[in-house]
């Protein structure tokens, strides 16, 4: 393997790993291609969280600021066959480099292990 293959393999090791690189992709980078590495294979259950992410770009859009994602502690538990990641998602809206609004939400990301870690589902806690 190479050097440069080495720095760029995608690392599905750990669970909290995995879902710290799906976040950073799905609602940082909002590169649907590149959160594809870190999800499920088979229809992975992301409705809640494109919801999420519809709404951010939305006020983007009718409200001329940026909507911005960030997350607490990544949390593992064991579920089974699954490992349950929770986080608090924090979302800011900034105008001018201001923050004009925030909130946290409490979110659980489950993954399996498939050839890798993956994230197969996120849902927003009660």
């Amino acid at each position: 393997m190479s050097l440069y293959d080495e720095a760029t393999e995608i690392k599905r090791s750990e669970p909290d790993a995995v879902a710290d690189s799906f976040l950073r992709s799905y609602l940082v980078n909002r590169d649907d291609e590149e959160s594809s590495l870190y999800t499920c294979k088979s229809r992975p259950d992301l409705e809640a969280l494109s919801t999420l992410r519809k709404e951010m770009i939305s006020r983007e859009k009718d409200y001329g600021v940026k909507v911005s994602a960030s997350w607490s502690t990544l949390t593992v538990t064991d579920d089974g066959n699954w490992k349950n990641v929770r986080t608090d998602l924090i979302i800011a809206g900034s105008l001018d480099g201001n923050t004009i609004s925030r909130r946290t939400e409490s979110w659980s990301f489950g993954l399996v292990d498939d050839d890798g870690w993956r994230v197969c589902r996120a849902m927003k806690n009660p």
